[in-house]
């Protein structure tokens, strides 16, 4: 799994980047791929990434 930090959340859409190491660029996110309540940019968090048409997809995100 990677790890890395929300660098942008919009709470309304209810999707968000995350920053890492691990992808040359941000990986988006969506809250459906989050248990529990919405994420806060700064939060360490640990995921998955999958390739999506538009990009990086994070999946299977959980709080650190």
């Amino acid at each position: 799994m990677a790890k890395g930090n929300v660098d942008f959340f919009n709470d309304t859409g209810g999707y968000g980047f995350i920053s890492t190491e691990d992808a040359d660029d941000d990986v988006f996110f969506h809250m459906e791929d989050v248990g529990g309540e919405d994420l806060e940019e700064g939060t360490e968090i640990e995921f998955d990434i999958e390739q999506a048409p538009k990009g990086p997809r994070a999946t299977n995100v959980t709080r650190l």
